[in-house]
């Protein structure tokens, strides 16, 4: 009997315990894919070849008020330029990893972004900020574009800043992103309490947004 109990449950469970163990892939995205945000975005990818997509987008996974258009890198959907005046410029900001596929239960890995910014007595500092990705799990979340199985990254993020008396740590800062491999982009952002993305307290802060609508095309 208890075996019968043991099987009964194993079956309700296993489509759960299947999706959570499978590697998950960087999916294929096409031209005119586009995913509409309530805070953020939107984003559509208006070119692709067969290693990169180019992506038209607005504040999103990037700094706060940036927009243009980004080439991702086709295979981990890392995000390795910018585009200005049609020239490639190398990206060294925020996140760009955040995607870095395949994505498998537990994994970890990190990134490191350098820049000057503007001291508190004049001059520049020079800052780090160091960030790391994990895959929490499996969560199903309900947004305005509907209910999807997401898998759920934690970022977090530390910035280091040298002085006069050698380097200094700043309040660490973490943010939540569930990635839907149904919708094949972030479903959802939350930041946590105190969230910054600068040296100084207040002027990085960010708002948590959703999904709203989308568009694959096939």
């Amino acid at each position: 009997m208890k075996k019968i109990v043991f099987l009964g449950l194993l079956i309700i469970f296993l489509p759960a315990v299947v999706f959570t163990q499978e590697k998950i892939e960087a999916p294929a995205w096409n031209v005119g894919d586009k995913w509409v945000f309530d805070r953020e975005g939107p984003i559509e990818v208006i070119g692709c070849d067969n290693k990169c997509y180019s992506v038209k987008f607005s504040g999103g996974i990037f700094s706060k008020d940036v927009s243009g258009i980004a080439i991702f890198e086709r295979s981990t959907l890392n995000v390795t330029y910018m585009l200005e005046k049609e020239r490639r410029k190398k990206y060294v900001g925020f996140r760009k990893m955040i995607l870095n596929f395949p994505l498998i239960p537990a994994k970890e890995w990190k990134d490191l972004y350098q820049v000057d910014e503007q001291g508190a007595w004049g001059g520049n500092v020079a800052v780090e900020y160091h960030e790391t990705f994990r895959v929490l799990g499996e969560e199903k979340v309900d947004v305005r574009a509907g209910k999807f199985k997401a898998i759920k990254l934690e970022y977090t993020l530390q910035p280091k800043w040298r002085d006069s008396f050698g380097w200094l740590t700043g309040i660490e800062s973490k943010a939540l992103y569930w990635y839907s491999p149904e919708v094949k982009n972030f479903v959802k952002c939350q930041y946590e309490k105190e969230y910054t993305e600068a040296r100084i307290k207040g002027k990085g802060t960010r708002e948590n947004w959703e999904l709203v609508s989308y568009e694959l095309k096939k």
